[in-house]
């Protein structure tokens, strides 16, 4: 074949997907039109590390991200513990107004979005502005600045109010700052869903693409809640741990003698894409997000349903949706909070869901290192599964040195283990009886 009949088969190669893509995208059937949705980019801003190197080396490493609290005087409190982002300067992906004007779960939020839109080799600006959307959840917003600006107003006034601290506190912000920054004009906004937030972003957003209303969206979450209020309110209800003495072995979920979670913060967002549209970009195919179900407890403001009913049904309906059967699963990345009522909740939920297949199952709670992270737990647990895949390895479930009898599965303790994993999912679950399960699977070879 001469070069001129290569460049037109290649013509209508490209000719022919777009109109496929189309087709599709007008498609009534929803879920049903046959797009698929793939991972191309990843960024990271964690306890861990605020690259995706430094992340995975710390997660199979089995390195934790707990320390003493430093963002403020936690000496009078009872829980003194925090795995605070370390190392990050906001300089790195915005201007130094930018950086300013914005609270710091948006600085967070964008510069992981950054982060992952470099990963993915995707510029927003050089498409059409409907084309990539943004879905940046958080659980709670910008906390700092809500409490700074109160103080401000109790001691001089309501005149020392800063003009921002609106736009600064609200929890769509993040979502509408990384829209603006990087030029992305699509499907907008936030979600929140307590600690299943970027559960139900990443989620949602893939649903977005099944449905054609966009080719990419930038999803994920970001939080930062390491506040004098924040600390104290989670402290007066006892779900944080007191382990006060040895911070990195605080967070221990399904070990016989843990006391609570362990606060963190952080950000980190995923770029999605339809399928056709990364091949044609040449985009790197990560892994597939094929499942997600979404469900409630109906049963109590902070508790878990004591035998999972919620977290099975959310389970259930990602499986069923994804077209996986529960033998087929490798990997399960828990919720794993490291509270009493969560882990055996949890654990239930799983054995009611796989059968006998979840002691085959590995199940890990990567939260033992980079603590809990709320509102941007779920994109960094599904990163972890993407990463897992990846690579082959299975981050471990660290301080898991007294297994609780009632949470009687295979943690992955305290050291990664290599695995094929072709199938993994999510679980989050957040206060308030939400919850939120990804199905995530290795991408086929083209």
């Amino acid at each position: 074949m001469d070069l001129a009949a290569k460049v037109f088969a290649r013509f209508c190669h490209l000719q022919a997907r777009h109109f496929r893509r189309r087709v599709r995208s007008l498609s009534p059937m929803g879920r049903d039109s046959g797009r698929r949705v793939v991972v191309t980019g990843m960024g990271f801003v964690t306890p861990l590390g605020n690259d995706q190197e430094t992340v995975w080396s710390s997660l199979v490493e089995g390195v934790s991200g707990v320390g003493p609290i430093t963002r403020f005087d936690a000496s009078d409190y009872p829980a003194r513990i925090a795995a605070e982002v370390r190392d990050f300067d906001p300089g790195d992906y915005m201007d130094r107004k930018s950086a300013r004007h914005l609270a710091r779960y948006c600085q967070f939020g964008l510069a992981a979005a950054r982060q992952a839109l470099e990963h993915a080799g995707l510029d927003p600006r050089r498409l059409d502005p409907d084309q990539v959307g943004v879905i940046i959840a958080s659980g709670i917003g910008g906390m700092e600045e809500i409490e700074r600006n109160h103080t401000q107003m109790l001691e001089r006034g309501i005149r020392r109010i800063s003009p921002f601290t609106v736009p600064m506190m609200i929890a769509d912000m993040a979502s509408g700052v990384v829209a603006m920054q990087v030029g992305a004009g699509g499907v907008n906004y936030a979600i929140v869903s307590a600690c299943a937030s970027s559960g139900h972003a990443i989620g949602e957003a893939a649903e977005i693409i099944k449905r054609g209303d966009a080719e990419a969206m930038i999803a994920g979450g970001a939080e930062a809640t390491i506040t004098p209020l924040t600390m104290g309110a989670f402290c007066q209800i006892k779900a944080v741990s007191e382990r006060n003495h040895e911070p990195e072995r605080a967070c221990r979920p399904f070990d016989a003698e843990r006391d609570g979670f362990v606060m963190g913060e952080g950000a980190v967002v995923l770029v999605l894409e339809e399928l056709e549209f990364a091949r044609d970009r040449g985009a790197p195919i990560l892994a597939e997000v094929v499942g997600y179900g979404a469900s409630a407890d109906m049963h109590h403001f902070t508790a878990p349903h004591p035998e999972g009913a919620g977290a099975i049904r959310a389970m259930r309906r990602a499986l069923d949706k994804a077209g996986v059967r529960p033998e087929e699963v490798d990997y399960v990345n828990a919720h794993g909070t490291s509270t009493r009522l969560g882990d055996v909740a949890e654990t239930r939920a799983i054995k009611e869901v796989f059968g006998e297949h979840a002691h085959r199952l590995a199940v890990s709670s990567t939260k033992s290192m980079h603590a809990h992270l709320l509102g941007a737990a779920g994109a960094m647990e599904a990163a972890a599964c993407v990463l897992a895949i990846r690579h082959g390895l299975i981050p471990p479930t660290i301080n898991l040195d007294h297994p609780d009898p009632e949470c009687d599965l295979d943690y992955v303790p305290n050291r990664a283990r290599p695995a094929r994993v072709e199938v993994a999912i999510s679980n989050s679950f957040g206060f308030g009886g939400h919850n939120s399960t990804l199905v995530i699977r290795r991408p086929e070879p083209e």
